[in-house]
């Protein structure tokens, strides 16, 4: 029979493969006289299903960003302790949980075998490590502070992650009332109005122009609904591939920035992140172009990256970064001032990390505001479509007892 088995070589390091044998007990007689100690072995067709699983699991698995963040940590951890670079992966594989996770950790550790870089290793993974990570990874390997970079990328990923679940929890509310609006909509369309229609069509009287509107609407959601949802996945089809063009991303983080309640904390999360990797960058001694480079591909929006164009092109002239962040959009005046200062002093990494500390503070206030100014326009919503429903259904019926 074939057995799989998973065993430890003479070098200590893990192996697996298949091999012919009577019985398992013959089959880890056979792997110790190979030299190697046996784990486990297994029947093969057992095995294969096993390994079938395995791959359902990884390929179905979701890299979580609280997975990626236990993930940062323990490579912290164990790079600081001194253990050499494919241990720790090694290591890594052994204890994630996650199985995509697992997977990738056991890829990178045979790339850097193979002779890869760090940073090169981390890259062939787009999927799971985001420019930005890679990014710092590649600044932490160049200048020999891989410790405190990921320890700053840790914090990073922990406060954005909590940013991102701050307007989740807040727009939780928000999405249940338009969600019942629009159901609650649907509803008076489709089965109240035309039951009131039909009486003040009977009575002869003129409907008014809310009565008219609901009329249209409910012929042309019964009649023409085939045409409009036709036309619904159409557009939802267009604007899925026009925003994954250059073009398509651009409007949309622009449009993301100049919104009336969310784009103020757009704007400040992209400071916060601009500042903090900014700040790291200029500790660890890489260049500002090189630095704006590495920006250009993690602040996290195209708007804001198409502007360190701009900004490398002028520097190149010569010219120091506060005039041309003060030229470009998107910037605001205390990041302007700040760099400023800290151009003038010498210590730009100083006040770009209060730069970051200070609208990292500006976040939080700014999401816990959000739910706050959501209401009133909630209010406003609900009152409208109540209003307008009630102005279809009491005017006519106002017009019908002046007859009676």
């Amino acid at each position: 029979m074939q057995y799989a088995y998973k065993a430890i070589n003479e070098a200590g390091n893990n192996t697996s493969g298949k091999i012919q044998a009577e019985s398992p007990e013959e089959a880890k007689d056979l792997l110790a006289a190979r030299g190697l100690i046996p784990v486990s072995v297994t029947n093969g067709t057992a095995a294969s299903r096993g390994a079938f699983i395995e791959r359902i699991n990884q390929r179905l698995a979701r890299i979580t960003t609280p997975d990626l963040i236990i993930f940062s940590k323990q490579f912290k951890t164990l790079f600081t302790a001194g253990i050499s670079m494919t241990r720790v992966l090694e290591i890594l594989e052994q204890q994630t949980d996650n199985p995509k996770l697992k997977k990738t950790a056991a890829r990178i550790g045979e790339d850097i075998q193979s002779g890869m870089s760090l940073t090169e290793a981390f890259r062939e993974h787009p999927r799971v490590f985001s420019p930005l990570y890679c990014s710092m990874i590649q600044a932490g390997e160049a200048s020999g502070r891989l410790g405190e970079v990921i320890d700053r990328l840790i914090y990073i990923l922990e406060h954005e992650h909590k940013v991102k679940s701050d307007i989740k929890s807040a727009m939780q509310y928000p999405i249940l009332v338009l969600v019942t609006l629009f159901i609650a909509f649907l509803f008076l369309l489709t089965f109240v109005v035309p039951k009131f229609v039909d009486i003040f069509q009977q009575a002869g009287i003129d409907l008014p122009l809310p009565t008219r509107i609901c009329l249209a609407l409910h012929t042309g959601l019964v009649v023409y609904w085939p045409v409009a949802l036709s036309v619904l996945a159409a557009v939802i089809i267009g604007v899925y591939f026009y925003l994954r063009t250059g073009h398509g991303q651009y409007y949309k983080d622009y449009l993301l920035l100049k919104m009336p309640i969310l784009g103020p904390v757009f704007v400040k999360g992209a400071m916060s992140r601009f500042a903090s990797i900014f700040a790291i960058l200029q500790t660890s001694g890489v260049g500002i172009l090189d630095a704006l480079e590495v920006l250009s591909g993690t602040i996290g929006n195209s708007a804001v990256s198409r502007e360190f164009e701009q900004i490398q092109e002028q520097l190149k002239e010569g010219r120091g970064i506060s005039e041309p962040l003060d030229r470009a959009k998107f910037f605001t005046p205390m990041v302007v001032s700040m760099v400023a200062i800290g151009e003038e002093s010498g210590n730009l990494d100083d006040m770009l990390k209060e730069v970051s500390t200070h609208y990292d503070d500006e976040v939080e206030y700014a999401v816990s505001r959000m739910s706050e100014a959501i209401g009133p326009v909630l209010i406003l919503a609900l009152a409208a479509v109540v209003g307008f429903f009630a102005l279809a259904i009491f005017l006519p019926m106002w017009d019908l007892t002046q007859m009676v």
